[in-house]
């Protein structure tokens, strides 16, 4: 089960935000890019964490570099409303 920061950054919130308004894409690998309104984000080290702690996901499957519309799961719509993410 992937670990989640005990405690998200503004930014964090905010790029969580924009996957939840259907804003932003992933591009699909081992370390998913994200871009918000088409433009890359400032800091893929982040987006690669919201990824890795399951918070985010591509919504749907494409091939190993391409972008997909990206989407929070159960996990990251919890993380951003602030209820417990543990199963």
């Amino acid at each position: 089960m992937p670990t989640l920061p005990s405690a998200l950054t503004h930014r964090a919130i905010a790029m969580l935000k924009a996957v939840g308004e259907g804003r932003a894409e992933l591009r699909c690998s081992c370390e998913p890019d994200l871009r918000v309104d088409g433009l890359s984000c400032c800091d893929q080290s982040t987006a690669h964490d919201l990824a890795r702690a399951g918070l985010i996901r591509a919504a749907t499957l494409v091939a190993p570099g391409q972008w997909a519309p990206a989407e929070l799961t159960d996990a990251g719509r919890r993380a951003l409303t602030g209820l417990p993410t543990a199963a």
